[in-house]
């Protein structure tokens, strides 16, 4: 009898649990159908799929994050979910990291539709535009003081709690490799949700599972605000934008350890920028500037730490595509397609909220200690860096890392995209840091064929194609490894037909030795 009854229970449980496990299930089923994307107004087919809408992160305050998720074009359930943050603070994933930058879609110069970006990072993953903290793009909070004192540290557990009720939704992520990206003040967000994950992680168990995070990388970041201001200074004078006497001037009078300036220290900043720059893109101080119809620049977000406003472009670069952007996505039926602003939000939707961004405080936060963490968590770290930027110049970045004093394992060289020169890149213990030769704030809106190769190098966690030109008995090669003994050079070689190594095809090693070329088998 006691035997029966314990088999009862047993069966019971196992009822019960296989039947909160499909319910779970169909709800989460559920969920995702209500968010599929069917088709953007103006959108070219695809083969891939889309959904978007919202998962709350305060019942009590009513925060309501959005995202977007464009699937790998090819075997999705095989490539790994990325995220991806823009900064600002204050500003729109939606708006610049996918339509301008490395999502499947621009917007075109009437906004009257989209038309595809060859150079999508969705070719090789899959593609989460989180629009992060609660006020910036589509994202919502009921409770209206949360958009005047937000900082850091919400938007940080906000988005990890989106993470953890965004997998409950689809659940087929739940235990797929995560990486975060993102630019700019995401130089704050990324390492620091990072950060909250890995505090999440060491609390796992059976019914809560880690979350894979694999690595993250950001681009011409927010880091330290000392070294940060001091590089950007520095980076004016060494590209002629600013005087010797205005150089001198903000050196000696700004303490860039502070948030806010000294007013005699604003005033040399508006002095250099309003007398001394002239008619330029701060994101990219050699492309064209967006014009208003009245010939005046128009003006985009600014960083709180500094008293400039700006915008961006080059060649195939449009330095108006956030003013596409304003007016598609305040489109109805693109909001409809994209299941956003379903509350009826009564303002119009901002590339970046000026209220989040002039009430911020925690810009003079260093994110290096975290650096540090992730990097002894085994966390992948990779920063690039745009090198004619001058809101957060390669400067800036290379003072940060630097107090890192990490060790190097692979010294500076030139890294190579379609056999040019794509930037420069050094490998340290745990980081990798790489410029993009050419590329502005918005480094794959300037150079998107430079970009994807960066971002396929740091997902397969190998340094960026380094190459040197020779000519064999097969053609040119690229090399990859050179060991110099005397007149000697050896090397293992790419072709320039395709990514594959021929040491992998039967270790084929070419030697050159005065002039002469022979091949031999390792």
């Amino acid at each position: 009898m006691e035997q029966r009854q314990i088999f009862v229970h047993v069966v019971l449980f196992m009822f019960m649990f296989l039947f909160r496990a499909s319910n779970g299930s169909v709800k989460a089923r559920g969920e995702e159908e209500a968010d599929r994307i069917l088709e953007l107004p103006g959108q070219p087919k695809v083969s891939f799929q889309q959904f978007s809408g919202y998962v709350t992160v305060n019942q009590v305050a009513g925060r309501a994050l959005f995202y977007w998720l464009t699937e790998a074009v090819q075997n999705p359930l095989t490539k790994p979910l990325v995220i991806w943050l823009n900064g600002g603070p204050g500003c729109s994933s939606v708006a610049y990291g996918a339509s301008e930058e490395i999502g499947p879609f621009r917007i075109n110069k009437t906004a009257s539709g989209l038309y595809a970006n060859k150079f999508s990072w969705n070719t090789v993953a899959n593609l989460l535009f989180l629009e992060a903290p609660a006020g910036v793009g589509f994202s919502y909070t009921n409770r209206s003081s949360d958009l005047f004192d937000t900082g850091d540290r919400r938007t940080a557990e906000d988005s990890l709690q989106f993470i953890i009720k965004w997998l409950e939704r689809f659940p087929r992520y739940k235990n797929r490799e995560l990486y975060i990206t993102g630019e700019s003040y995401a130089g704050h967000y990324v390492p620091q949700l990072a950060k909250e994950i890995l505090t999440y992680n060491a609390k796992a168990n059976k019914y809560r599972i880690a979350i894979n995070l694999k690595g993250i990388m950001v681009g011409n970041a927010v880091t330290n605000n000392y070294y940060d201001n001091l590089g950007t200074v520095t980076y004016w004078w060494s590209h002629a934008m600013i005087s010797d006497q205005t150089y001198r001037q903000l050196i000696s009078t700004c303490d860039f350890h502070r948030q806010k300036e000294s007013d005699e220290c604003e005033l040399l900043y508006s002095y250099a920028m309003d007398q001394e720059f002239g008619n330029i893109d701060q994101y990219n101080i050699y492309a064209p500037p967006c014009n208003n119809s009245d010939g005046s620049i128009r003006r985009s977000m600014r960083l709180p730490h500094r008293p400039h406003k700006a915008f961006r472009q080059l060649s195939g670069y449009d330095p108006c595509s956030e003013k596409y952007a304003e007016i598609y996505y305040n489109r109805r039926d693109v909001q409809k397609a994209l299941h956003a602003n379903t509350t009826g939000i009564s303002y119009k939707w901002t590339a970046c909220s000026e209220v989040l961004n002039r009430n911020w405080n925690d810009t003079d936060v260093s994110v290096l200690p975290i650096y540090r963490q992730l990097i002894a968590h085994g966390i992948r770290v990779w920063v690039f860096s745009g090198d004619v930027d001058s809101v957060v110049p390669v400067t800036a970045t290379r003072y940060s890392l630097e107090q890192l004093k990490l060790g190097t394992k692979i010294p500076w060289y030139p890294w190579y995209v379609k056999k040019q020169v794509g930037g420069w890149t050094e490998v340290y213990e745990g980081l990798t840091f790489a410029t993009v030769r050419g590329a502005g704030h918005e480094v794959p809106l300037f150079k998107p064929r430079a970009a994807l190769q960066l971002f396929k190098s740091f997902l397969a966690g190998k340094p960026l194609p380094k190459s040197h030109l020779y000519r064999g008995p097969q053609g040119i090669f690229s090399l990859k490894k050179v060991t110099c003994v005397r007149n000697s050079q050896t090397g293992v070689y790419h072709s320039w037909g395709g990514e594959e190594d021929f040491s992998r095809r039967g270790g084929i090693i070419y030697n050159f030795k005065r002039g002469r070329t022979r091949k031999r088998e390792e």
